[in-house]
């Protein structure tokens, strides 16, 4: 009876792993969580850019057959026009058309994709919002509510895939400096301090001089700088167990040097490589922005948050323009900042 009933009074979570015990942590930060389903939510939406915001329709239905523009190329042809280039679906003529009788055309929330260009604006360019164009457009005509859907997701994009390859190549430096040590950990700590001292903005430009920038050419060049601050956090971890008693009953039982470091060091030396991983997304967003700011980052016609911006500058009157990329970028920042708040928060012993 006396073990029923403490069982009934156990905490909630009692006996759960330590993953649901952190989970349990981190939901009391109702900041962090609350931004990190918001962070989620926009970023999920932006992955379906091309269904939100297209000048293509999503579906037509005319002369009773069914056409899905967004995945196949129709020529005008089909839908009673004269020339068998790919459709203009904007075109007055061709949407007189398409709404005739039966037929009808289904386009997204937003009619404009980040690269089409509104030919019938009247006024100069950029123009201010309008019933059209709801955040206005840029110098060349191009819808920015499209440009900020699509900037986001490959912002997000970026950033993600240079904080994976960044935080991979540190992890594997770092636990090989702290497991081995000695001359190994000697030769290693002053390659970083020397590669560390190289200009990276300087062999920025001269690349971007030489070949043509572009998203992957900028993940490489970037990740070739970004491992060095994580890796001394992850050595400091493998230094301090490598000594421990499990380390050493492993390595008395035969046990592999790369089994040891994957399987008993690396899963409690990853706190500091969790906790820091929504303030990397939010440095490589940065540097993406920051080089597409200089002319350095993504083409031009590719959509760009830093492009915006830049595009702001030169149009000190085109309020939209700065306002709009700003606001975006603000709100991105300071979702990843209250996520890794919550994470510093959970992860930190003196409040488990």
């Amino acid at each position: 009876m006396n073990r029923v009933v403490e069982k009934q009074h156990e905490p909630r979570g009692a006996g759960r792993g330590p993953r649901f015990r952190s989970w349990q942590r981190f939901k009391r930060n109702k900041r962090g969580l609350y931004s990190l389903v918001i962070f989620f939510c926009l970023f999920g939406v932006s992955m379906f850019a091309e269904f939100i915001s297209n000048d293509k329709p999503l579906v037509v239905h005319y002369d009773q057959h069914y056409y899905v523009p967004l995945f196949r190329f129709y020529p005008e042809t089909t839908f009673g026009g004269d020339f068998a280039t790919e459709t203009d679906y904007r075109d007055p003529y061709i949407l007189e058309k398409l709404e005739q009788g039966d037929n009808y055309v289904i386009f997204p929330p937003n009619r404009h994709s980040y690269n089409s260009i509104n030919l019938e604006i009247d006024g100069p360019l950029p123009s201010p919002p309008t019933g059209d164009n709801f955040l206005g457009t840029d110098d060349r005509g191009r819808d920015v509510l499209a440009r900020i859907i699509y900037g986001f997701r490959l912002s997000v994009l970026f950033g993600l895939a240079l904080t994976f390859t960044g935080t991979l190549i540190g992890v594997v430096a770092g636990a090989i400096q702290g497991y081995f040590g000695g001359k190994i950990d000697l030769v290693l700590q002053r390659f970083i301090e020397i590669w560390g001292a190289m200009p990276e903005l300087y062999l920025l430009i001269i690349f971007a001089s030489i070949f043509k920038p572009g998203f992957l050419l900028l993940l490489v060049l970037l990740s070739l700088f970004s491992w060095m601050g994580l890796s001394d956090y992850v050595r400091a971890e493998f230094l301090k167990s490598r000594n421990l008693d499990y380390v050493k009953a492993a390595r008395a039982l035969g046990v592999g040097n790369i089994t040891i470091m994957v399987n008993h060091i690396l899963p409690n030396g990853l706190t500091p490589v969790v906790t820091f991983l929504p303030f990397r997304v939010s440095a490589s967003i940065l540097a993406l922005t920051s080089l597409d700011f200089l002319g350095l980052g993504v083409p031009p016609s590719t959509p760009s948050l830093g492009e915006l911006l830049a595009q702001g500058k030169s149009n000190i009157e085109a309020w939209w323009l700065s306002l709009s990329a700003f606001g975006v970028l603000v709100g991105m920042l300071v979702l990843l900042i209250f996520i890794g708040e919550a994470l510093r928060e959970t992860f930190d012993p003196r409040k488990g």
